[in-house]
């Protein structure tokens, strides 16, 4: 299935507690499992006003889908092209 890096931008973000942001977790998993696994969480990245998220899906609007019934914001959706790495530079 495609990788896809989602964008979501919440001000602030970065300051928040461990409970909320395992509240948020909860929310998300709850929806993935009603959702099926044509869509899959795999790891998100907090920053200070966003957090990036990378998900396994058979499709964007999947991804966009699970955004909107979670209520999180999915500001940018980016199908993942290919992976490098500092291994891709060696001969």
């Amino acid at each position: 299935m495609p990788k896809f890096v989602i964008e979501r931008a919440i001000p602030g973000v970065g300051a928040t507690k461990a409970a909320e942001l395992q509240a948020i977790s909860q929310k998300s998993c709850s929806v993935l499992q009603e959702m099926g696994p044509d869509v899959q969480w795999v790891q998100s990245y907090v920053t200070g006003d966003k957090i990036y998220c990378i998900y396994i899906a058979a499709n964007e609007d999947l991804v966009r889908e699970h955004a909107r019934r979670g209520g999180f914001p999915a500001n940018s959706v980016a199908r993942v092209m290919s992976n490098i790495d500092p291994t891709t530079a060696e001969v």
